[in-house]
This record gives C-alpha cells, structure tokens and sequence, in this order.
C-alpha cells in the first residue's frame, strides 16, 4: 500500500472554508487572525495532518529559523549551560540551535561558519577560538548577524555577550590572600587566549593592590582545559617537591583534575594548599572537596545572545549591543581557613615544603602593563 500524499495548505484552506492567505498567517502570524477562524484552521491541520514545508519557507524568505552556535569546547559543562540558555530563548522565537564544536581549533571553526553562512541561518552566536574576530566580521559581512559570547567585541561593529575575566581573576586571587595564601600559581592554557591573560592579568592585579609583587603569581600553562590537563599540573607541581599554598585554575575541569591527584597524593585541601575554579559547573558543588569558584552565569549569557542575535536579524535599526556582566566568587571548602598547617591526610606535612613561587622560576604569561609611577 503506497505512501498517502502529504496535505497541502490549499486542502487545509479547502477544510477550514478559509483561503490559503489565512492559512498561511495563522502559520506565521496568528495575532491578526480572529480566535474563532484561528481555531477553525488549526482543527483543520490537525484533522489533515498537515505539515508545512519549513525549506521551501525558508526559500522564499533567504534565511532559516536556525541559530548557529558554536563554542569552544561541547564537552565543557559550562557550555552545555550556555547551550541551554540559548536554546530556550530561541525556542521561544520559534527558532531552532544548531550546535558546532570548534574544539579550540581555528580550522574547524572556519569550516563551520562556512556551513553556517551557506544553510542561510538567522544568525550565529560564537566563543572565538582567537582574539582575532576577521572570520566574525566576514560572516557578517554577508548579511548574517552575529554575536560573539565570552568574548567582549573590540569595537561597536558586532555585538557581543560577556563576563568581565579581569575582575574574576582578581576576585579569586584577592580571595586567596585573604585566606592567608602567599605562594600562588594560577593554571591556565596559552596566554594568547584572551579569557587566560584576562584572569591572570586580574589576579596580578589582586597581588598589586595588596602590596604585593604581581610577579608572585607563577603562570604555569598547560595545553588543554580539561581534567586531565588537571592532572599533569598537579603531578608537576608535585614533582618539584613543594607546592604552592594557593592555586587559582582557569576553569573548573582543571580544578577539578587537580583536586584529584593532590588528594591522592595524600595533601591536605585546603590545610596545605587552597583551590579556586572558574564557571561554577555543576561538578564544583559535588567535588571530594567541595570547589570554591568563580561563577560565569551561563544559561543567562546563553539567552541574552540568543536574543540579540533573533533582534538583530528580525528588527530594523538594530544597533549593535556589548553586554557585560559581573561574575561572582562562590566559596566553597576548598579555601577554608587553615586551622593546622602541618597535617595532612595520610601524606606529607607539605605546608613545611613551601617557599616563595617566584623563586621556582619558568613562569609564562600575559603581562600587563605596570602603572607608571
């Protein structure tokens, strides 16, 4: 028995004793239909099985009801968050997400905004793998709007979505030393990232207004963000044979790598050494040691740029918008005072190792300019 035919919106105008003109704004605009004929029609679809055809819609208007989102890294728990936001504010606007992993790759994130540009999405929200937003300015040189998110666009050109990452290192480092923390290092990827120099430059900057030397927070760098980049840091750290007292991570994946292999190693968190995160995932709460972080709101990030981006592409005399928002320290154990500094649990006092971090040398990183004077 063959396939029965897909009804047509003529057959549904036919049924609903409308014309095809109603039908279609009661698809697309059912505001300026009256309730009773509205659910004349929708009974009408209902009965017919109709299902409108969304391609050739979008054939005649140039664009489709696709967002494009791509981030950095899809197994990152905070993007999962930023997905959800954006996924409910396009929801909402009868749009759908489709999401792209540039996995930090710059390659693979021209490939997808190629992809992007070509399927006529209504816009494309971004995590750029580089400062250099060339690729951003390019897609919106074609007519499609974008909006970069975690990363503050440099001029009024584009819009963007962020999180101030200076004053978050500075809130954690600032955080530290007042736990009675001295000897810090801060883990984090290349400092040509941006959201990495902008943390440590922060956390400098916390050093600097409590009269220390900003030199005193080592930048150890590792090639990945995730756990397992948690983990080598921790075992290096370890391998020098003293550690420091304060570690603030770039974000909570390596943090929680970390707090791994320390507590394995049989050193006390925080008696002997305190840890900071960045994003505040899910996770950080449910740690061995519960994970004092800094918190990025991204299911409120994720919607805002959802928005900007559906208003720009729908509205005339948009103008472009760079959201900035504050993040949030949220103390967890992993800071708590320390009440003994020479126990541990079941290792080594380490807290009887420890000297300046200045002194261990090889640090790397973004350096920001010092205050003349």
């Amino acid at each position: 028995m063959g396939q029965q035919a897909a009804a047509s919106i003529r057959q549904v105008a036919r049924a609903a004793r409308v014309s095809v003109g109603t039908v279609s704004n009661v698809l697309n605009r059912p505001s300026v239909v009256a309730p009773a004929t509205r659910r004349r029609v929708l009974a009408a679809i209902d009965e017919l099985g109709f299902v409108r055809n969304e391609s050739a819609r979008q054939l005649r208007s140039g664009t489709a009801r696709t967002i494009g989102l791509v981030v950095l890294d899809v197994g990152n728990p905070f993007f999962t968050d930023l997905a959800k936001g954006v996924e409910a504010a396009a929801t909402e606007a009868g749009h759908a997400v489709m999401l792209c992993n540039s996995d930090g790759s710059r390659d693979r994130e021209s490939r997808h905004l190629e992809l992007l540009a070509q399927q006529q999405v209504h816009g494309v929200l971004m995590s750029p793998v580089e400062d250099d937003l060339s690729s951003a300015r390019e897609l919106a040189a074609r007519g499609v709007s974008v909006v970069l998110v975690g990363h503050p666009a440099e001029s009024e050109d584009l819009c963007s979505v962020a999180v101030d990452d200076r004053v978050g290192g500075e809130v954690a480092v600032t955080h530290l030393l007042a736990t009675g923390r001295r000897h810090l290092t801060m883990i984090a990827g290349s400092p040509a990232t941006r959201q990495c120099a902008e943390r440590h430059a922060g956390g400098r900057q916390a050093l600097r207004r409590a009269g220390h030397d900003p030199a005193d927070l080592e930048f150890l760098e590792v090639a990945t963000l995730d756990v397992a980049a948690g983990q080598r840091a921790a075992e290096q750290l370890l391998a020098r044979g003293e550690l420091p007292d304060g570690v603030f991570c770039v974000n909570d994946l390596v943090a929680l790598g970390l707090l791994q292999v320390l507590l394995r190693a049989g050193v006390s968190v925080p008696d002997d050494v305190a840890v900071v995160g960045y994003d505040d995932i899910d996770f950080a709460a449910a740690a061995a040691v519960p994970l004092t972080s800094v918190r990025q709101p991204a299911t409120l990030l994720g919607r805002t740029a959802a928005d900007l981006v559906i208003a720009e592409g729908t509205g005339s005399g948009h103008q472009h918008q760079q959201v900035m928002f504050t993040p949030e320290l949220v103390v967890r154990e992993s800071t708590g005072h320390r009440e003994d500094r020479g126990r541990a649990t079941g290792g080594p006092a380490w807290g009887a190792l420890l000297r300046p971090v200045r002194e261990l040398g090889g640090r790397v990183g973004a350096q920001e300019p010092e205050p003349a004077g």
